[in-house]
């Protein structure tokens, strides 16, 4: 008996997808993309500024424009060998359901409602899928029984085994933890069982005889440890160590530290850049910009400094921890004031380095987690000779409506470069900042 041919599917795309990926509509294979009119129009209110979503709207429409060169974008369009097709559809107000009257609201999404239902109607022998990264109108979808989904390329399936980039290895020989201190590495490393993992981070313990080592994947051993300063900033505990040692690794060139608020990821981040000051042109401190309640900055008043100050401000508090370590007469305060002064130290919103090439520059990017993984790609991408990039982020903190910690970029570049030799990841779990805020994150 021949096969049955799977139904195909067309898939149905929403702004939300588009603005997280501009090249979103060529990952479905050899599916059909639809794309609703309502969503070119909304594009079209995206097309000016300086923040992601603006660049992925005016990307596609650059797309959409090529491919309408010479057709007509009402019919289908081949995209690529595969028998993937492209059309954009009308909003269906003639459909036999109406989401415009059934939800008593003209608002997009209704209207992408309407064009997906009408779609559905039309093409009956195919498998119409709303793709929308907004939960609200997948739920609506399907109260009107159609099918959606989230754009799934980039997710990460489970974040509870999502990598930690250490391990704590219990009864080891006290031969063991002896040689690793007498030698500085060890040679042997039967007890990791093959499963050792480049600039991974170990705690090696003989009941109370432990001591710190990581994986170098340049000599393929198990070298030591130690917890060492950096411009003043010390680490409390093994993880910190870990993080410190990964931050001032010359080896390392990318680098993702995650944790709950609290944990010092910035702290030792920026720390440990100003420690290596001498290495790098220039240190930039940069993060994406998640307005309040989803609003524009254009609300806030003044001028454009003045607008992007308070989403600054967590930064420049870092900075001012780590200099009032130190009197004002003292060396090293007066040299984070110079290298301020001289733009050696440079705190930005992340939106303002887009473009640039990065080269000879420690380069950390804070609250990584409101990122997509486009953009967590794109700014890798950026990286020129003698560049470090440090991403720092809590992906159980998430502040942009359309990602998750499944979804979100730092969750992507955590699982998807795990065990390269130029990479570490180091989670941080224990709280260092008072005890009041160690119980709001353990028990609010």
């Amino acid at each position: 008996m021949p096969k049955k041919k799977p139904q195909k599917k067309i898939y149905v795309l929403d702004t939300s997808v588009i603005i997280h990926d501009h090249n979103s509509f060529l990952n479905f294979e050899d599916n059909d993309i639809a794309i609703p009119i309502t969503v070119l129009e909304e594009l079209d209110n995206f097309k000016r500024g300086n923040d992601t979503k603006n660049f992925e709207a005016r990307e596609f429409t650059r797309i959409v424009d090529k491919l309408s060169a010479e057709n007509t974008l009402q019919d289908w369009i081949p995209l690529d060998k595969k028998g993937s097709r492209f059309k954009i559809i009308m909003n269906g107000k003639n459909a036999k359901l109406n989401a415009e009257k059934i939800f008593d609201d003209h608002k997009g999404d209704h209207k992408i409602l309407n064009a997906a239902i009408a779609l559905k109607e039309e093409e009956k022998d195919s498998k119409v899928v709303l793709v929308t990264k907004d939960i609200n109108l997948r739920i609506k979808a399907k109260a009107l029984n159609l099918q959606a989904e989230d754009y799934n390329t980039g997710k990460v399936k489970d974040v509870s085994d999502l990598h930690l980039g250490k391990k704590q290895i219990e009864n080891l020989p006290s031969e063991t933890i002896k040689e690793i201190y007498e030698k500085g590495y060890l040679d042997d490393y039967k007890f990791l069982k093959g499963k050792e993992q480049n600039n991974h981070y170990y705690i090696l313990k003989n009941g109370k005889a432990s001591s710190l080592a990581f994986f170098n994947p340049i000599e393929k051993r198990l070298d030591r440890v130690e917890k060492i300063s950096a411009y003043g900033v010390i680490p409390r505990n093994a993880e910190q160590a870990f993080a410190l040692h990964a931050i001032l690794n010359p080896e390392i060139k990318l680098l993702t530290i995650q944790g709950v608020a609290g944990t010092g990821k910035t702290l030792l981040a920026l720390a440990g850049a100003i420690e290596q000051r001498r290495n790098f042109k220039q240190i930039i401190l940069a993060r994406p910009i998640v307005p309040l309640s989803n609003k524009d900055i254009g609300y806030l008043p003044g001028d454009i400094k003045d607008k992007i100050n308070p989403y600054m401000e967590p930064l420049w508090d870092n900075l001012k921890f780590i200099k009032n370590q130190f009197g004002e007469m003292d060396k090293k305060h007066k040299q984070i004031s110079e290298m301020q002064k001289n733009e050696k130290i440079v705190i930005t919103p992340l939106a303002y380095i887009r473009g640039r090439s990065l080269s000879d520059i420690i380069f950390i990017v804070d609250e990584a987690q409101n990122l997509t993984p486009h953009e967590i790609k794109t700014i890798i991408t950026r990286a020129g000779e003698n560049t470090k990039m440090i991403f720092t982020g809590d992906i159980n903190q998430i502040d942009t409506p359309y990602l998750d910690e499944h979804s979100n970029g730092l969750s992507y570049l955590i699982d998807r470069v795990k065990g390269n030799p130029l990479y570490a990841h180091v989670t941080l779990e224990k709280g260092e900042r008072s005890e009041l805020a160690n119980v709001a994150n353990e028990l609010l």
